[in-house]
């Protein structure tokens, strides 16, 4: 740079000048104000009138310049790849399809031609393990019961602090990722618009995830903390128990809960819309496992893990519905204290209905319940608040958020150090908690997945952990607040000792004219359990069939099967009014997925690096800073940017290899039988004449030869687009 404050003028100018290192160059605004070293006058120090003009008609056309430039970027066709001048140097570059990696506007899972089939092997495994468990329970139910309460016990005891890592860890590492850089990538192509509307995707979100907890947990949990509350916090039954209940129960089924839906539904909708693989768990860790050990043991090790827990989670969550259907039915007909034999009739009958709606589709069945049971849910809750002690709810809300507010870092905190008698809080609920919504996250999270195409990681994230998490705060406010209150006023029906399926039928047992309300709320929970079942029945059918989004009817059928067995074994390790059977094995069978969760951080962090859009912004950041330091050194204020070609290593990649498998392999196209073939990523055609509309099966020996010489040239022909919005589905 000079050592004066003039613009350097002793190296050579023009729209040609290289920038070094960029790819992008600082043109001059005009010659002859860059070459001058000063300005001319009329001896009075002022500018001349013709150079007065002539600087500001540089400075109009500087601008001008930058703005055309700027629209030039912003209208970029990423899928379009550019090619270099006719007297531009020839590059040795290994791209597939001629396309370089920022380029790829991302691939889409329909998109892809894949060939589904049952994979016996996760099949035979985790089928045969869960159901030797089943008959193992129904046979020898005493030796089930001693077995998972000596896991349980060793689980909480040396595992705990672990659980209560893995929450924390996925919570904060969620919020880095959606504020930072990556959260502007979306969870689709390029531009592509989200799926479903706000209000359904909302709806579906909060049904398939927790929606039995705000009937049977939402009354019965702050009530229990009111009463007892955790270890070394507050006295039974004081104003500050009253909040210290609400803070506990929004610290259970808040921001950590959604979190760990969020992480493992965003790293499969990544993988599956932007990547273009399977809606399986293993689909994740391709990057960091590599493809072969993907597709292999690992990935199938993966995918088992997902379903075991996924069947011990969802059919804790139909044992509970169950309960509390059961204490409805009880209360509203007046038989008597319900039995064990009672409730597995109950659950017979709702297998059946979820069975039903599983087979039907996704868009058929849960769209339609989720958001016919968000209306009757907030219905519900609508009443206690207006037919409760109104007031006091008001008030209560916005303290109680705050007191969670308050005190979450120290409910963090919590832990064996704290003594036994907070490590066996922690067991019974905490600990519990984490391994239930471990074990909900993989079957929820490919659920949300499915339902959150189109949205950004930021908008994903953000709007899977605070939206439902709101909702929830203000459900379990009004439904826990309306308890409390009731039992201090010595509501009719309201002990120390209740049971917790009890504790909603008696709250709105003292409400005034709903004496209608327990056959509704029996048809909510009702709902609730086919919706989960539903949800959980069909992506289990999806790991079992490499991702099939439409499994088979009997694979699906199967898993409902296996799946309420679960929970017939689970409910008999206690008793028609007890948690303890659900609580042992949840926890337990979680362990080997909470594992997993932490390896999911670490793959989709990996992946996102290597991103399309992350290096576009990589590659622009670079070229930009480096051409405004060399444009003001060369030409001060008066310049503008424009591309370039450069010597290979000196452009705007920084260092980058561009042509390293981490970048260029996952958008190497192939067919059903993964074998690579042409593509043309602007016209939307396949080498070999493929189209969504014929399948592989149209395509001949001949056009198979052909497509093999293609794809090992990497050519490919011009010709019609062709829009393959349809994912090819060849069953065998």
């Amino acid at each position: 740079m000079s050592d004066d404050s003039t613009p350097d003028t002793s190296r050579p100018t023009g729209t040609d000048a290289d920038t070094t290192g960029t790819g992008s160059s600082a043109a001059g605004a005009d010659a002859s104000a860059t070459t001058a070293p000063t300005l001319g006058t009329d001896g009075s120090g002022s500018l001349r009138p013709e150079r007065k003009a002539s600087r500001e008609k540089l400075k109009a056309d500087a601008r001008r310049v930058s703005r055309e430039t700027g629209k030039g970027l912003g209208k970029l066709d990423y899928s379009r790849p550019r090619h270099p001048a006719e007297n531009a140097p020839e590059n040795n570059t290994q791209y597939p399809h001629n396309t370089h990696p920022i380029l790829v506007p991302g691939i889409a899972i329909d998109e892809q031609r894949r060939r589904y089939s049952l994979d016996k092997i996760i099949f035979a495994v985790a089928g045969t393990l869960t159901v030797a468990f089943v008959i193992w329970g129904i046979v020898d139910s005493d030796g089930v019961s001693t077995v998972a309460k000596a896991a349980y016990d060793w689980s909480t005891m040396n595992v705990g602090w672990f659980f209560n890592l893995v929450a924390i860890i996925v919570l904060v590492a969620l919020i880095i990722l959606a504020f930072s850089p990556y959260g502007k990538i979306p969870l689709g192509k390029d531009d592509e618009k989200a799926e479903f509307s706000t209000f359904s995707w909302v709806a579906m979100l909060f049904a398939a995830g927790i929606g039995i907890g705000v009937l049977f947990f939402g009354p019965s949990e702050p009530l229990t903390y009111f009463v007892s509350p955790p270890p070394m916090t507050n006295a039974p039954e004081t104003t500050e128990a009253l909040h210290g209940a609400m803070a506990q129960t929004y610290f259970h089924w808040g921001f950590h809960a959604w979190a760990m839906y969020a992480l493992v539904g965003g790293a499969i909708a990544y993988a599956a819309y932007r990547r273009g693989r399977s809606l399986l768990l293993s689909s994740i860790f391709q990057t960091l496992f590599g493809k072969r050990h993907t597709e292999g043991f690992a990935g199938k090790l993966v995918d088992i893990f997902a379903i075991v827990a996924t069947l011990f989670g969802t059919a804790a969550a139909l044992g509970i519905a169950a309960m509390q259907i059961g204490s409805g039915v009880s209360i509203v007909s007046g038989v008597g204290e319900m039995t064990n034999n009672m409730l597995v009739v109950i659950i017979c009958v709702l297998t059946l209905g979820f069975i039903i709606s599983a087979v039907s589709g996704v868009s058929k069945g849960i769209r339609y319940l989720s958001s016919i049971n968000i209306i009757l849910t907030v219905g519900i809750v609508g009443l206690v608040l207006f037919l409760g002690p109104t007031l006091f709810l008001l008030n209560l809300l916005p303290s109680a958020l705050m007191e969670y507010f308050g005190s979450l870092f120290d409910m963090m905190g919590k832990s064996l150090s704290w003594g036994s008698e907070t490590q066996e809080f922690q067991s019974v609920w905490t600990v519990y908690y984490w391994a239930w919504w471990i074990s909900w996250s993989p079957f929820v999270g490919t659920f949300i997945a499915r339902i959150s195409r189109g949205r950004s990681i930021r908008q994903f994230i953000l709007g899977t952990i605070f939206i439902p998490s709101t909702l929830l705060f203000v459900a379990y406010g009004i439904m826990g607040g309306t308890s409390i209150w009731m039992y201090r006023e010595g509501a009719a029906g309201f002990t120390d000792s209740m049971a917790a399926p009890e504790v909603f039928f008696t709250l709105i047992d003292n409400l005034p004219f709903v004496e209608w309300l327990p056959f509704v709320a029996i048809v909510v929970l009702a709902i609730f359990f086919i919706t989960s079942a539903d949800s959980a029945s069909i992506v289990m059918g999806m790991l079992t069939s490499r991702g099939d989004q439409e499994p088979r009817k009997w694979v699906v059928v199967f898993w409902g099967l296996v799946m309420s067995g679960i929970a017939v074994v689970m409910l008999l390790l206690g008793n028609a009014n007890a948690l303890e059977g659900l609580q042992q094995l949840v926890i337990v069978t979680a362990v080997p997925f909470a594992v997993v969760m932490l390896f999911i951080i670490i793959a989709w962090f990996k992946e996102l690096r290597t991103d399309p859009l992350a290096l576009r912004r990589q590659y622009a950041q670079n070229a930009v800073d480096n051409a405004v330091v060399e444009g003001a050194d060369r030409f001060g204020d008066d310049f503008a940017l424009q591309v370039v070609q450069t010597e290979p290593g000196d452009g705007a990649n920084g260092g980058i290899d561009s042509e390293h498998g981490d970048y260029t392999d996952w958008y190497q196209r192939t067919n059903a039988d993964g074998e690579p073939v042409g593509y043309d990523y602007e016209t939307g055609q396949w080498a070999d004449g493929w189209t969504p509309e014929e399948g592989d099966a149209e395509v001949d020996d001949s056009e198979a030869t052909t497509a093999e010489a293609d794809a090992k040239s990497d050519t490919t022909s011009a010709g019609s687009e062709v829009e393959g919005k349809t994912e090819s589905r060849v069953t065998e």
